[in-house]
């Protein structure tokens, strides 16, 4: 059923409801002194003010009422910050206090919430899991020592380029950049390739990956009216369980073979993520259990491949709309590294505009656009305003990346504005947050920035490009499509050419 007409629906059923139990002069839209907002309608609030990319619509009412204001969606009190100075005092000065998670109606399949790092309260078990994930995946050292793996991996995808660029075939950047970076975390976590290009399985994989994403992004009436969870009124957590039950029986395969192996070679010998994650769990003094294990692989699966390549997809995507911006780059790496020079990650340092450019890509394209919500554990004051406890925090990443108080021409991608800027994506900067900031910031980022890099620059030094089509830079399509993750509304798709 179309949402908006189920929405209608659902609401004209649940006003009557409203009218017939409370008189009209019992209804207050919460709090004299909340942040300001829109008026809300009876019952649904200001749901229907958020359209199909609510973080355009939310940049729209901020300039309204202001980087900190606030909404009733449905029975949620829901507080948007859309500028860095109000972020600031929200993730670090009231970090502990705004650090919990609203949680998602779609995400409450096999109690995932429960156990997950990405959703889990910030008390000790996300801690553990946390400690985990710094000391066995993205501790400095440890990507040190798996560097090997993201080299072979970007190698292996400049050879599939160089097959496409002798036929004179169209590459998909997107879906390319997905099957790398699938790769390259599956070699770590697994010691095996998930998927080949331009094979089945990637593309079922990218599809269950995708589809995960795109059913806990949907507008969720049950978000709005948790009540309503119960019945589930749009499938969406039905629609997600069927994928990640695909997902999980991947994951399952791939455990119990190395159980068996485990235990057929008498061998505890860590020679990946897998391996040491098994013998945590196998300690006494740990938290971790096989379940606690799969759940994390789906948090890191799910975030970190669909995150990163749909970053590198975006690059490219700005960089051959700007055919400028795109030489400039080129131009850089094959003076440092030649036109045949193999990228490694120690040259990244080498190549401040290619830094530039992903900074400038990630300031206007975040991979998250409200982060992960938040919520207030504790009554908190931000700017003379309450949030009141319970409330969820929806922090505009990319409302603060266009504007145009904190940024000259916010909508224009020019990567120079980066160039002897201080200005990172570590969450100190609060100009510059894709990652979020504070404690519940990525804590994949450091694996992120070397994959992109390092692919990005591979692809750009290695060969020149043109859109499929003779298309005109002018006439892509760089509108968005909205979700947990922003993904291009139409994939990029670019010929590759021998330099």
């Amino acid at each position: 059923m179309d949402y908006m007409l189920l929405l209608l629906g659902l609401s004209f059923v649940l006003a009557c409801i409203h009218f017939l139990t409370k008189s009209l002069g019992a209804t207050k839209f919460g709090p004299v002194n909340l942040p300001p907002g829109p008026r809300p309608f009876p019952v649904i609030g200001n749901i229907l003010e958020l359209g199909n990319k609510p973080h355009q619509a939310l940049a729209e009412l901020s300039k309204t009422y202001g980087p900190i204001m606030s909404l009733k969606l449905g029975s949620i009190t829901t507080i948007v910050i859309s500028s860095p100075h109000v972020a600031k005092e929200a993730l670090q000065k009231h970090d502990q206090a705004l650090s919990s998670r609203t949680i998602l109606d779609g995400v409450q399949f096999q109690d995932h919430h429960k156990v997950s790092m990405v959703w889990l309260p910030a008390l000790a078990p996300w801690r553990n899991l946390r400690k985990v994930c710094a000391t066995q995946m993205f501790a400095a050292q440890r990507l040190d020592a798996t560097q090997a793996v993201r080299q072979k991996k970007v190698q292996e995808v400049v050879d599939y380029v160089h097959e496409n660029c002798t036929s004179g075939s169209v590459v998909d950047i997107g879906q390319t950049a997905f099957t790398t970076v699938m790769n390259s975390v599956s070699n770590t976590f697994f010691s095996i390739d998930l998927a080949h290009y331009q094979s089945d399985l990637s593309q079922n994989f990218n599809d269950l990956v995708y589809g995960v994403m795109e059913e806990i992004g949907k507008p969720n009436i049950a978000n709005y009216f948790p009540i309503l969870r119960s019945i589930d009124p749009q499938g969406i957590r039905k629609c997600t369980t069927t994928y990640v039950e695909k997902i999980f029986y991947i994951f399952d395969g791939i455990i119990d073979e190395r159980i068996q192996a485990r235990e057929t070679m008498m061998s505890k010998e860590s020679k990946d993520l897998l391996d040491s994650l098994l013998n945590l769990a196998e300690e006494n003094s740990s938290e971790l259990s096989l379940a606690v294990i799969k759940h994390l692989f789906l948090d890191l699966f799910v975030a970190g491949i669909d995150t990163t390549s749909s970053t590198i997809e975006w690059a490219m995507a700005e960089l051959l709309h700007n055919p400028e911006k795109l030489t400039k780059a080129q131009t850089e790496l094959r003076q440092v590294l030649g036109k045949d020079g193999l990228v490694q990650e120690f040259d990244i340092k080498k190549l401040p505009y290619l830094q530039a450019v992903m900074k400038e890509t990630l300031r206007l394209h975040p991979p998250a656009p409200f982060l992960v919500p938040h919520k207030a554990e504790t009554e908190v004051e931000i700017c003379s305003y309450l949030v009141p406890k319970t409330a969820q925090i929806l922090v505009n990443v990319w409302a603060m990346g266009r504007d145009s108080s904190v940024w000259q021409n916010p909508n224009s991608f020019m990567p120079e504005r980066f160039i002897e800027s201080e200005i990172d994506v570590k969450g100190r900067d609060f100009e510059l947050i894709p990652f979020g900031a504070g404690r519940r910031i990525c804590p994949g980022l450091p694996l992120a920035q070397r994959m992109v890099y390092l692919m990005l620059a591979s692809l750009l030094c290695t060969f020149d490009w043109k859109l499929a089509n003779d298309m005109k830079p002018e006439d892509m399509d760089m509108t968005e499509k909205f979700g947990l993750t922003l993904h291009k509304s139409e994939p990029l798709l670019a010929v590759p050419i021998k330099v």
